[in-house]
């Protein structure tokens, strides 16, 4: 089930000049920083796009640890990570991606000349297509 909001415990591995991040309730979300700031801030883009991704998959969504359960070694911090995903997901869902397609050269010359805005047409192409409001 979707949820509004997360929190989950981080752990901060201080590294020389730089922070490694990771989060154990989360394989494959880390990310880093070369401040506390930096990291915190890398820290909620990486647990949001993770958690997004994991949401679109429909991947079960473990329960986060208790930070008193976590064992941290002597370089190591904990911390809590909160997101809020309604903005992060409308953020996604109207991200742009890039497509290629192919078409004849002689509609792509004929397109060119008359000024055509590719990436438009095909939207628009797509939404009548689709049945899709053209608010979108």
């Amino acid at each position: 089930m979707k949820k509004d909001t997360y929190i989950f415990p981080c752990i901060f591995k201080y590294r020389g000049a730089g922070i490694s991040i990771y989060f154990p309730d989360l394989d494959g979300c880390v990310s880093h920083g070369d401040s506390e700031r930096e990291a915190f801030e890398s820290a909620k883009e990486a647990l949001s796009l993770h958690l997004y991704g994991m949401e679109q998959d429909d991947d079960n969504i473990p329960e986060p640890s208790e930070l008193r359960n976590l064992e941290l070694r002597e370089n190591q911090k904990a911390v809590l990570v909160e997101v809020f995903m309604p903005p992060f997901r409308a953020r996604q869902a109207n991200k742009y991606v890039k497509k290629t397609l192919t078409i004849p050269e002689w509609l792509n010359i004929e397109a060119e000349r008359a000024g055509v805005n590719f990436s438009q047409v095909l939207q628009n192409g797509l939404k009548d297509y689709l049945h899709i409001a053209n608010t979108q």
